[in-house]
C-alpha cells in the first residue's frame, strides 16, 4: 500500500499480527514516526515546540530506515519481476 499526505510516499506492509507496518521499521518504531509526524504537524503553535529538534532528528533517523528498506524492496521486486519474465521467455 502506497500512502500519500503531501510529502514523499511512504510505504505499508500488514505484519503477521495483522498491524499495519512501514516496511523496515517495527511496529513501534512506525508508532514513534506517525506520532512524530503528527506532532510536527502541530508545531505551529498547537504542540510543545521540540527543544533542539530531537523529535525531527528522530524522525528523521526512522524516515532513512524506512527508505533504505523501500529502495531494497524495490530492487529485489524488480529482480524477482526479471527473473520470472526471463522464466516465461525462455520455458
Amino acid at each position: 500500500m502506497i500512502e500519500q499526505n503531501g510529502n514523499a510516499p511512504r510505504r505499508y506492509f500488514v505484519d503477521g499480527h495483522g498491524h499495519r507496518v512501514l516496511i523496515g521499521l517495527s511496529l513501534e518504531e512506525t508508532t514513534e514516526f506517525e506520532t512524530l509526524e503528527d506532532a510536527s504537524a502541530f508545531a505551529s503553535g498547537h504542540a510543545t515546540r521540540d527543544a533542539g529538534g530531537t523529535h525531527e532528528i528522530r524522525w528523521r533517523e526512522l524516515y532513512a530506515k524506512h527508505e533504505s528498506a523501500w529502495k531494497a524492496w524495490i530492487a529485489q521486486s524488480r529482480a524477482a519481476d526479471a527473473a520470472n519474465l526471463a522464466f516465461v521467455n525462455h520455458g
